[in-house]
């Protein structure tokens, strides 16, 4: 009787998906074309969705619906079968989405915000790695040599918006995006390459959530939370690349985290109207996950934190586009994060997860050249943290220096 219940519920719950979220999770599409021709195709992308809409609300775990086998063949590519997912919990900035609720230009904002502070999604068993917290490190890189490449991706392959989606990208269920903003093509063509000339900071780094800290910080002590590791990156941005970086420490989240961003959204605009020299912007995080999930590699023999890129597309599937939360710099903003992601995956493969898009702004409007990092989770050491600066700042550099090497398409 369980059994039948539980396809009874199965088949329910999947005719409300197919009415809800026919854009597909993997690819923005919907069931049409060569899909509408291919049942098993659409079998396929329906039961995506399913996993992506069941975790959200916490009902069944990801792969075991109704029974479905631990390993599915991907019809995309016939003969190959489809890894078993895995339940991802994710942070992702919880009620960030709340950015425009007290005031201001996005006054009246937050209505239609998710309530829940943890975002599930399923993923790509490569992409995350589940070890207990206090465990091995869940990846060696074996014959790593630093500052070296280490592989040459062939972007022609990613000519595909699905092949695109499918290696970098997670979309949350809640947000679309379309091959006008993910084309290979316009994502690699921008220059993102800075100027030095003059003086003034180029590059500020700041925290939304100063109050994040991680496995084994002092409480009371930011040297020990993300604003250390924030430090640490601009020594190294300093020290290293001699790039002029000012670090904002400034508390938005202490009274109220879920204002977060429009508190600091003033005092950011002031920033930049005391310092124009400014032409990149990196809003550091630390991201949570399940007690299970430990976000780290072995890095030149030493453990670092796995970090995310994330942006805010400022659009959600109830509403659309947000006009209240525009973001001319959009376009910017994913060249910026893509051409990051690639630069990592080139010199420093499986450190970086993928770019995650969600549906706010999170004040990432104000550069053309701004970053939104998750850098390791509530179950890394500080000392992963701060080992894992140095191959940002890399990737950071080689980006804002215009070296485009390898990336080119022919």
């Amino acid at each position: 009787m369980g059994r039948y219940l539980s396809r009874m519920f199965f088949i329910i719950l999947a005719g409300v998906a197919a009415e809800l979220f026919l854009p597909s999770v993997t690819g923005g599409t919907s069931f049409g074309g060569r899909e509408a021709q291919n049942p098993g195709l659409c079998n396929w992308v329906l039961h995506r969705q399913i996993e992506a809409v069941l975790p959200v609300y916490g009902m069944l775990e990801a792969g075991e619906i109704a029974g479905e086998p631990a390993e599915r063949e991907d019809p995309r590519q016939p003969g190959k079968p489809q890894a078993q997912p895995l339940e991802e919990n994710l942070r992702l900035l919880s009620l960030e989405e709340m950015e425009g609720n007290t005031g201001g230009e996005a006054a009246g904002g937050g209505t239609d915000m998710a309530a829940d502070a943890n975002v599930h999604t399923a993923d790509d068993q490569k992409d995350m790695e589940v070890v207990p917290a206090n465990g091995a490190v869940s990846r060696q890189m074996p014959d790593f040599v630093p500052g070296e490449q280490q592989q040459m991706l062939e972007l022609e392959r990613y000519r595909s918006y699905e092949e695109l989606v499918k290696e970098f990208y997670t979309i949350d269920a809640n947000t679309m995006a379309g091959n006008d903003q993910l084309n290979i093509e316009k994502l690699m063509q921008r220059n993102l390459g800075i100027t030095e000339s003059g003086e003034g900071p180029l590059i500020l780094i700041y925290h939304t959530h100063s109050q994040e800290a991680y496995a084994d910080s002092v409480p009371g002590d930011p040297a020990t939370s993300v604003v250390g590791v924030g430090e640490c990156l601009t020594r190294i941005l300093q020290e290293e690349y001699g790039y002029r970086v000012m670090h904002c420490t400034e508390e938005f989240d202490v009274e109220d985290r879920n204002q977060a961003y429009s508190k600091a959204l003033p005092a950011l605009k002031q920033i930049l109207k005391e310092n124009p020299s400014i032409q990149v912007m990196i809003d550091l995080h630390r991201d949570e996950m399940p007690a299970n999930v430990r976000l780290v590699t072995e890095l030149d023999g030493k453990p670092t934190a796995r970090f995310m890129f994330f942006n805010g597309l400022s659009r959600t599937r109830k509403t659309g586009d947000i006009a209240y939360l525009k973001n001319e710099n959009i376009a910017g903003n994913l060249a910026f994060s893509f051409q990051m992601q690639l630069k990592c995956a080139e010199y420093y493969p499986g450190l970086t997860r993928k770019i995650y898009l969600k549906g706010y702004r999170y004040n990432l409007h104000l550069r053309e050249r701004s970053l939104l990092v998750e850098l390791g989770a509530q179950n890394n050491t500080v000392e992963e943290a701060m080992n894992a600066c140095g191959p940002l700042a890399h990737a950071l550099h080689l980006v804002l220096s215009g070296e485009k090497e390898g990336f080119a398409i022919e």
